[in-house]
């Protein structure tokens, strides 16, 4: 029986109702898992591996695998495309898949991967995620997203929002961190003052109710970068993110916190 997935397309929207009009809340990039709660009509409601964040996505849009197979995936290493956008073969059929920044490669060796019922096949570089983490090459892989248009569920190169950008960021380098900001802010070691925060930490940011609404990387204490309208580099200070371009405040620190060692 299968109550697994397999994510074998460029990117698959995870919505909030079993419905294509209905909202986008998240994104499955190619390679990410999940189990399959309830199939309900042309959808399925499903529970990610990576956050255990649930929500609905086509029936027609995933690879079902058996608890065998997930569970051979997941006792495989991690690997992630070198490129910001990849090409992967579906041998099978002869089609070719975009594969972008982020992306999970598990399993493939010598660039085969053989999972299900498919096969698939790349020659594009994939690389292992660091031994040791450094702070600054995980800037670097946030800056790689630099441009990248604010899209509300968004979780790629072509559209992401604050909390997908800092969840992907630490994924590429082992660390799990949850879907939404306001759960990624439970998470990791608070930091008291912003003068005490180093390159990777991260910042979040709340409304006039309190609540946290936007996070991003900070850069040597003085810098963020963010997806706000898109993934953008602003000045940050013990108030918050202080935009260049509008001469204002557009964000309001609330916490700091940093994430090394989950």
């Amino acid at each position: 029986m299968c109550n697994f997935g397999f994510c074998n397309l460029s990117l698959i929207p995870v919505r909030a109702k079993e419905s294509h009009s209905s909202e986008m809340v998240n994104q499955l990039l190619f390679g990410e898992t999940f189990e399959i709660l309830e199939t309900l009509n042309e959808f399925v409601l499903i529970r990610g591996t990576l956050d255990n964040y649930e929500g609905f996505i086509s029936r027609k849009q995933f690879l079902p695998l058996t608890k065998d197979e997930y569970e051979m995936l997941m006792s495989k290493d991690k690997l992630f495309p070198v490129n910001p956008i990849s090409t992967i073969t579906e041998t099978n059929s002869g089609n070719t898949i975009k594969i972008l920044h982020g992306s999970s490669l598990r399993g493939f060796e010598d660039g085969r991967l053989v999972i299900a019922s498919q096969s698939f096949l790349t020659t594009d570089p994939m690389k292992s995620p660091d031994a040791v983490l450094d702070t600054e090459m995980l800037v670097q892989s946030a800056l790689q997203f630099l441009n990248a248009p604010y899209l509300w569920g968004g979780r790629s190169l072509f559209g992401i929002d604050c909390s997908g950008l800092t969840q992907i960021v630490y994924n590429i380098h082992s660390i799990g961190l949850q879907r939404d900001s306001r759960c990624q802010a439970q998470q990791g070691e608070t930091i008291h003052l912003l003068s005490e925060a180093l390159s990777g930490d991260l910042a979040f940011f709340d409304d006039d109710e309190g609540n946290i609404t936007h996070v991003g990387i900070i850069i040597n204490n003085r810098k963020i970068v963010h997806a706000s309208g898109m993934v953008r580099i602003d000045d940050l200070d013990h108030h918050g993110i202080f935009n260049q371009e509008l001469k204002k405040y557009t964000h309001k620190l609330r916490l700091i916190k940093r994430m090394l060692g989950l």
